[in-house]
């Protein structure tokens, strides 16, 4: 085993405005479970030793009752306890040289959500949403990739894709984004695909 130190970074802060809710802490689990806690329990048996939630204001009291606490006691398979932070996503950490559309209340995407997570993160790290189910496997090839690309680079990074067929509902439509990589394996582009289902 490694002893490399990998962070994951959870997305929390979401408004579930069509959902009509906080999808991210509801419970769907045996014993109130959310999603997300099954991310932590698979993240962390694959090594992540680090959990960052990024939520709302006035969200982490919420985050560390359902779960925050809890994985607190839990500890890496090389026995290290888990380090949980928070970070709050704002306008805060919006470059001065931006101006906030007027009305703006929904937080902006994923590269708002890392840079308001910047400080808390000095290891290589995997960012995820709260409100979607991975399973273990992801995180395994995700602590895997890191563990072997720890130079430094800034530029260095991966995405963990999934065949298609394995993601639609048969209780309606989704979205994805749908990916196309080069010969080589890289990434050459996603496309963003609405009303996708099973035929």
């Amino acid at each position: 085993d490694t002893d490399m130190k990998a962070a994951l970074v959870i997305m929390a802060a979401g408004m579930g405005s069509r959902y009509g809710g906080e999808k991210q802490t509801d419970g769907i689990g045996p014993h109130g479970e959310a999603i997300m806690e099954y991310s932590v329990y698979d993240a962390v048996r694959a090594g992540f030793h680090k959990i960052v939630f990024i939520i709302k204001p006035g969200m982490e009291p919420t985050i560390r009752a359902l779960c925050g606490d809890r994985i607190q006691t839990m500890r890496t398979p090389q026995g290290e306890p888990v380090e949980v932070a928070y970070a709050v996503q704002d306008f805060s950490s919006v470059p001065g040289f931006y101006t906030i559309p007027k009305g703006r209340t929904k937080p902006f995407g994923t590269v708002h959500a890392a840079l308001c997570a910047r400080d808390l993160v000095e290891e290589p790290f995997a960012i995820i949403n709260a409100d979607d189910y991975y399973g273990p496997e992801a995180f395994r090839v995700m602590y895997d990739y890191l563990s072997t690309h720890e130079d430094g680079s800034y530029y260095d990074y991966c995405m963990v894709s999934y065949l298609l067929r394995n993601t639609v509902s048969e209780n309606g439509s989704v979205a994805r984004g749908v990916c196309v990589t080069n010969p080589d394996g890289t990434l050459h582009s996603v496309t963003e695909r609405t009303r996708i289902e099973p035929y």
